[in-house]
């Protein structure tokens, strides 16, 4: 092992992703703080400026993780793949690029389970100075931010006519889901600007990577946290074949994601007795909440036929027309490949009783046969997905082993509560309203997926256990509040030294997609770490 004799930097940061770029780009703004920040993945990808590559990237080795989950009974013992990014800027380099901070409720939820300082009002200016949006800042929208957020702007009477379809059936247009109420249908924003993605590694590190005080190290799979006593002091990581050893004069700080964070952790004997028993780990620090309070959204993808060949991209983004699309796409960064993983969504109510939104509709203006490989559907068509904004079922992620390449074990337990399951056929049902409305039904064909033979409750609950899959939102896995991982500074209990900042933190679901609110951690634990070190 390669060692060194002195602490390499104020700060050890494992994992470039959503949260660990920003926390990244934030503390060495401070030219007298060193920070040495680690990504097991390689710098970029030549795909991932553009915004399809969501795509492209989806089970690609390289940039993708490509972990899978436990077989299940509750999702018809399918191994689901679950793509995570590894490279700089992580799964916001590989992710569909859709932008949602969440409810106001969801932050104003964490902070009633105790956790002080991660209430809306708290957390609210923090989403407000990381955006760049290209409408402008406002009381509650950032103009200045590194974060470039913009509105989706391709054109297609598609879009309209859904927009119709679903004010037909009862839901109302919002100008900003992202403003005081998050009600309603929408044209997406997305972390995309002129034609190009906005990860992390574009709007955070690549400001920050030439600041001497920054030390970006690329391809350096980290095997376990060093412990000295209950202090965390630094880390063991393997680079070209060799294993190295840096140490933190201050922090280590876990920003790995929800399924790298509680791993590593484990590896590093902090976790379950008896689990890490079992797989020949010392036990340094007693855990039991690691890997636990998994939760993730169940996606339900349904397609339909178009009449109007036209209005899919099945038909112009195909043969030549593929050829024009990109063309397009290098004269005017416009057209299919800059579009984000759905140009209209829908936040509705399952019920009218409801307080605020529980169901997400994501619409494409295109279907595909197979999510793995993106192969397309042969004829013009378009696609409704949906899930449950917030589920309540709860899965884990643990070690198969000591080895720190093994791949953990993933086990969702989607729609293991009666709500979840209800949740999801309502959202189901409430697609096929809106596909039914007026604006869609003269230029739509028939509904082939999941089909007209699956109708009843038992019928669409089944086809979504046996077909749906998750929609990459990991969170909670090193779970922050009383009885957590972590404490509201997002110190690790019991262990000086030591703190864990992205979606595993996450103590319920945010509503919707999950890389804005990893962002907003990333920012939040960098103020964190600046008060405490003010404080001492």
């Amino acid at each position: 092992m390669q060692t060194s004799p002195e602490p390499q930097a104020d700060y050890i940061i494992i994992g470039a992703g959503s949260a660990g770029a920003a926390l990244a780009h934030r503390l060495s703004e401070d030219s007298g703080t060193r920070v040495l920040l680690f990504e097991a993945g390689k710098a970029s990808h030549p795909y991932t400026p553009l915004p399809i590559s969501f795509g492209l990237l989806i089970d690609r080795p390289g940039p993708n993780w490509r972990f899978f989950s436990e077989p299940e009974e509750t999702t018809a013992n399918r191994k689901i793949p679950v793509p995570r990014g590894k490279l700089l800027g992580g799964s916001s380099a590989i992710n569909g690029q859709v932008w949602v901070r969440g409810q106001h409720l969801d932050y104003d939820t964490w902070g009633q389970l105790g956790n002080r300082g991660w209430s809306w009002s708290a957390v609210g200016p923090i989403f407000k100075r990381m955006e760049n949006y290209e409408k402008g800042g406002d009381e509650l929208r950032g103009g200045n931010g590194p974060q470039g957020v913009s509105e989706v702007d391709d054109q297609n009477p598609l879009y309209d006519a859904i927009l119709d379809a679903a004010e037909a059936a009862g839901h109302p247009r919002n100008p900003d889901y992202n403003g005081a109420d998050q009600e309603g249908m929408v044209r997406t924003q997305a972390s995309i600007r002129n034609g190009r993605r906005m990860s992390t590694a574009e709007c955070y590190l690549k400001t920050a990577r030439h600041r001497q005080n920054l030390t970006i190290v690329t391809e350096a799979h980290t095997n376990q946290l060093i412990l000295e006593g209950k202090r965390c002091v630094g880390v063991t990581y393997e680079r070209g074949g060799q294993i190295h050893e840096a140490r933190a004069r201050r922090e280590v700080i876990l920003s790995a994601g929800a399924i790298g964070s509680p791993h590593i952790l484990e590896l590093s004997g902090i976790g379950r007795p008896d689990l890490l028993k079992t797989h020949g780990i010392e036990v340094l620090h007693e855990m039991d909440a690691v890997g636990e309070n998994l939760r993730d959204h169940i996606i339900a993808r349904m397609q339909w036929k178009l009449s109007q060949t036209h209005l899919s991209y099945n038909h112009r983004a195909s043969g030549l027309g593929l050829v024009g699309e990109v063309a397009r796409y290098l004269l005017t960064r416009r057209g299919f490949l800059s579009l984000p993983a759905a140009p209209v969504m829908g936040f509705l109510k399952s019920r009218p009783e409801l307080a605020s939104p529980d169901i997400q509709l994501f619409a494409i203006p295109y279907a595909i046969k197979d999510v793995k490989r993106r192969t397309p559907q042969p004829f013009p068509a378009m696609g409704f997905s949906v899930c449950q904004l917030r589920p309540e079922s709860l899965g884990s992620i643990h070690i198969r082993s000591a080895d720190p390449y093994a791949q953990p074990a993933i086990r969702f337990n989607f729609m293991g509560e009666r709500i979840d399951q209800e949740t999801m056929i309502a959202s189901v049902k409430m697609a096929r309203e809106i596909a039914d409305q007026a604006p869609l039904k003269k230029i739509r064909g028939v509904e082939f997926v999941p089909g007209a033979d699956v109708s009843t409750d038992d019928e669409i609950e089944h086809w979504i256990r046996s077909t749906s899959e998750t929609a990459y939102h990991p969170i909670g896995t090193c779970r922050m509040g009383p009885n957590g991982v972590v404490d509201d500074h997002l110190r690790v209990y019991g262990l000086e030294g030591l703190r864990v900042a992205d979606a595993s933190i996450f103590p319920t679901m945010p509503s919707g997609n999950t890389n804005a609110p990893s962002i907003m951690v990333g920012e939040k634990c960098a103020d964190l770490i600046k008060a405490d070190a003010v404080a001492t």
